[in-house]
């Protein structure tokens, strides 16, 4: 039997715990959903309890029909025992579609809640494209006061545990804050030792919003990916010198700033190294200050959303001058 690795976690500001550490769904092409399944089945089996997964993605269903099995098949007790992370579409986020797009989720993830709901991005899209195919004229403007409110209707009504947001800015975290009931609980943006988020980590720290770091190992072999972090020979120095993976120093990275990392691997040995002896070591001083030398450049620069005629004209404005 194989041996299950406990993920230490963090109390989120709505009360509930969350693992540090998560398994993405994307990929790109997606695998069948029978693959899919089975890879997160054996996820499961491994020790990851947190799914993070999309209404963009296509893998509700498969993150769904994993928790089912593994229920199923003994691997846990209960539904409880995973923490399960999905996200509004862009073509969703308006105030009358929150709700709908909400409960189409969680039909296909055949679960009664989720346990964090996300806005993916603080962008509109008009509702009847193709988000797989969207043209920047499609994009209009972002109603963040009228969405978030359906967002707290969701929370109340006890569809998602907790809500948050992503990919937004220090500035639009605290234009959130200002006009929130319910604060969030999260915000999830790009995170790793090549875009260290330093101004933001620390005014989410000071505001109780936790951060959740995505392509912690630089999206690598994704669509907007990079070699940055896998690539990088201040990680491959520290790798060889603590005999440790890349990946782990990268993941090991995120965890000692304090936030959860979502890590996405469908290759079985891979998931195992990105989850084993994460936790039970530290960097040195002399580690930290090192990656701290690393050249910064957001990967997942939001570029597909700037149109001269759309509500961001430029990077500049969609991510507040924070780039």
């Amino acid at each position: 039997m194989e041996k299950v690795v406990h993920v230490p976690e963090v109390v989120l500001n709505s009360g509930y715990k969350m693992p540090l550490l998560g398994m993405g769904t994307f990929n790109f092409p997606m695998p069948p959903i029978d693959e899919l399944t089975s890879i997160l089945v054996d996820a499961i089996k491994i020790g990851y309890r947190h799914f993070d997964t999309a209404a963009s993605y296509g893998s509700e269903e498969g993150t769904g029909r994993a928790v089912a099995e593994a229920i199923e098949r003994g691997i846990i007790k209960s539904r409880q025992q995973m923490f399960i992370t999905s996200k509004l579409c862009c073509t969703q986020a308006h105030p009358q579609l929150v709700l709908p797009a909400l409960k189409n989720t969680l039909g296909k993830l055949g679960l009664d809640f989720v346990d964090l709901y996300l806005i993916h991005w603080p962008i509109s899209m008009k509702p009847e494209i193709d988000i797989q195919n969207f043209k920047k004229e499609d994009i209009v403007p972002f109603d963040m006061k009228g969405v978030w409110q359906t967002m707290e209707e969701c929370c109340k009504l006890g569809l998602a545990k907790s809500i948050g947001v992503s990919n937004f800015s220090c500035t639009k975290v605290s234009h959130l804050l200002q006009i929130a009931t319910i604060p969030p609980a999260v915000n999830q943006v790009e995170m790793n030792v090549a875009w260290q988020q330093q101004k933001l980590l620390e005014f989410c720290r000071e505001k109780g919003v936790h951060v959740s770091g995505y392509s912690p190992l630089g999206a690598n072999g994704g669509p907007w990916g990079s070699h940055a972090v896998m690539r990088c020979p201040i990680l491959t120095h520290i790798a060889t010198t603590r005999r440790k993976t890349i990946p782990q120093v990268a993941l090991r990275w995120v965890y000692e700033q304090g936030e959860s990392v979502i890590v996405k691997s469908f290759n079985k040995e891979r998931m195992k190294q990105n989850l084993v002896e994460i936790f039970s070591w530290e960097l040195s001083t002399e580690d930290n200050f090192r990656i701290q030398a690393i050249p910064q450049k957001r990967g997942c620069n939001g570029e597909p959303f700037i149109h001269p005629n759309g509500p961001y004209k430029s990077l500049d404005e969609l991510w507040d001058g924070e780039i």
